[in-house]
């Protein structure tokens, strides 16, 4: 028979609660298992199970702690779980509830690698349009990289070598593990704000693929997409890729040829200076040369030596035109007179005054010319033009 006060489901629910979030041991958890069951709730909350070969425990992850990842998981990930376990009161149900997620292994880096890749490429982050030319002659080259490395050493001394009057701004930060992804972004965010560079060169040496993680962050990509400034993204050895090389202005296979990239060789540009001047100083003294020989051919023709000769052959020219002119004058005043004595002889030949020198008259009756006698009467009164002179008569018969 039970003595004691019974305890409802509900008290007992929160008890075991309260000793499961007072135990030291269970707030700061790291747990390494595989993702099944994975939930992805309408609400953003992120339910799921963790495993391993010999148990499994449910747990989920909310919205404002999931949404600081840069990946999804899926099932069959192998991930580290930071967080706390305790107890869900309403089922009575042990589970842990995550604060931050980390892949477990190269395969699961890769897949988050993949997703970030493609999340940010659909926003447009990696558009080709977006990239921006590096300047020629920046005055200012900006070094975003480990203060300690190999790296920094090579970029540093190449950028002396090749180009002893831009100014190298070196900004040191952590390039692995926790944070240094937040001190990169914080340090091309600082460039951007100071106008400290004309371009900026972001990268480390060569590692594994988790060494170089801080370069797949969305906090890094974002803010290398982000820079005003243009980013050479100089991450690893040649065959290392990594996310901020797309979304960088341009990818350097190494720290070293970023740092020949940003910046002319001063050697190369004054050779190709004195180059360009003896090719210059050379075709100007062709030019005069043409020149002078052009000059000396003008002055050994006959025109300038005896520039009086140009008006002679001028003046010769002017009365050959003359004289063409007058001849010219004078057969068509012939040409005109006789077709004018051609017209006067016909007009004559038509004349009526012809006609009465041979002996006809003109009758006039009445102001009008008598063409048929039976016009007349007798005794009508006739005015005739002869010839020479004029008359009068009367019709004695008609």
């Amino acid at each position: 028979m039970l003595t004691s006060q019974p305890l409802t489901v509900t008290q007992l629910n929160k008890y075991v609660k309260f000793l499961l979030e007072e135990a030291d041991a269970l707030r700061g958890l790291c747990v390494a298992g595989e993702i099944s069951n994975f939930k992805n709730h309408y609400s953003g909350h992120w339910y799921f199970t963790l495993k391993d070969a010999g148990a499994a425990v449910p747990a989920v992850m909310f919205r404002e702690s999931n949404r600081r990842l840069g990946f999804i998981p899926q099932d069959g990930m192998h991930v580290i779980i930071r967080g706390r376990a305790s107890l869900y009161e309403r089922d009575g149900k042990f589970q842990l509830y995550a604060d931050d997620m980390q892949p477990d292994g190269l395969g699961a880096l890769y897949l988050a690698y993949e997703q970030l890749k493609e999340r940010l490429a659909a926003e447009g982050l990696f558009d080709p349009a977006r990239k921006r030319p590096l300047p020629f002659f920046p005055a200012r080259v900006g070094v975003i990289t480990s203060g300690t490395g190999a790296a920094v050493q090579d970029i540093l001394k190449i950028l002396a070598r090749r180009c002893p009057a831009s100014e190298a701004v070196l900004c040191p930060v952590a390039v692995q593990g926790a944070g240094a992804a937040a001190q990169i972004a914080s340090a091309i965010a600082l460039f951007n704000e100071q106008q400290a560079a004309d371009v900026l060169i972001v990268g480390r040496g060569g590692g594994s693929l988790e060494d170089l993680w801080a370069f797949n962050e969305e906090i890094t990509v974002r803010a290398v997409a982000a820079s005003r400034i243009p980013v050479i993204s100089a991450v690893g050895h040649e065959t290392d890729v990594t996310i901020c090389d797309f979304a960088a202005d341009l990818r350097a296979p190494t720290p070293s040829a970023a740092a020949e990239l940003a910046v002319p060789d001063l050697a190369d540009l004054l050779g190709g200076l004195y180059s360009l001047r003896s090719r210059i100083e050379q075709s100007m003294l062709h030019d005069m040369q043409s020149r002078r020989f052009a000059l000396e051919n003008l002055l050994s023709r006959r025109v300038l030596r005896r520039p009086e000769e140009l008006a002679w052959a001028s003046r010769l020219r002017l009365d050959y035109a003359s004289q063409r002119l007058r001849d010219a004058m004078k057969a068509r005043l012939i040409a005109e007179d006789a077709r004018l004595s051609r017209a006067a002889a016909r007009l004559d030949a038509m004349s009526p005054l012809a006609v009465l020198a041979r002996g006809y008259a003109i009758a006039m009756k009445g102001g009008h010319p008598v063409t048929s006698a039976r016009e007349l009467d007798p005794g009508d009164k006739l005015r005739l033009t002869l010839g020479e002179g004029e008359c009068h008569v009367i019709v004695w018969e008609a």
